[in-house]
């Protein structure tokens, strides 16, 4: 007679645990307690308790980090050397991420200077900081001169005004490049730009009573910005 749904539902699950109880089983646990990576699987691992090992699998996208036996701890597989353990467990992709939880690379190819965040299968975009891209190899953004990876220049947008950021680094106070840097308006003392990430336009108005210094890249009294300090004279 052929069994019912239920029971072969039923017999899965014991087969599954009884394996998964059999290669915990079979696992010889160096000490009598600490965390330990399976030979194989680069996402699975072992807590030995009493000599006694227990099978554990890292959330999807990670991998165990064994070099400390005393830390149970997973991590980007970018910052995990697994050498021969090759092997992961079935993705577990979503809208936005190849798996659950990782660093990706953005989907827009022109979008070298963003990536994708997943955790628990969510996905937010991400920006680099200013003049970096993302390496996939490292997880990480870093300069251009330090990654293969080719990207194709990034579109950028006009608005309405015709003001696109220009392309080159503007240099802060401290002379540090600026993430985001700030442009004055051509015409109006008040107004200014401000271009995130270095492309990405938006516009900026000074308080009432102030207009935009770009020496300082503040806004300020007009007798202190010379071409300004008759500004709001001038409005009224």
């Amino acid at each position: 007679m052929t069994p019912s749904k239920p029971w072969t539902f039923c017999c899965l699950v014991v087969g599954m645990i009884f394996c998964l109880e059999r290669a915990a089983a079979q696992f010889q646990c160096p000490t009598s307690k600490g965390f330990y990576p399976d030979p194989e699987q680069c996402d699975l691992y072992y807590a030995c308790e009493n000599g006694r090992a227990e099978e554990r699998l890292c959330s999807d996208g990670l991998v165990f980090k064994d070099d400390n036996p005393n830390k149970e701890f997973c991590d980007l597989p970018s910052n995990v050397p697994c050498g021969d353990r090759t092997l992961l467990q079935e993705p577990q992709p979503s809208k936005g991420c190849p798996r659950a939880n990782g660093y990706f690379r953005h989907e827009d190819p022109t979008a070298c200077d963003q990536f994708v965040s997943c955790k628990d299968g969510v996905a937010s975009a991400m920006p680099c900081p200013a003049g970096l891209i993302y390496d996939e190899s490292v997880s990480a953004c870093v300069w251009p001169a330090d990654s293969t990876r080719e990207c194709d220049a990034p579109k950028r947008e006009i608005l309405d005004d015709g003001f696109v950021c220009p392309n080159v680094d503007v240099s802060g106070p401290q002379g540090r490049a600026l993430p985001h840097p700030l442009y004055p308006h051509s015409t109006d003392c008040a107004k200014f730009y401000i271009c995130r990430n270095g492309i990405k336009p938006q516009k900026g108005q000074c308080d009432e009573g102030t207009v935009y210094n770009e020496d300082s890249f503040q806004c300020m009294e007009p007798e202190n910005v010379p071409g300004c300090e008759d500004y709001y004279k001038k409005k009224n």
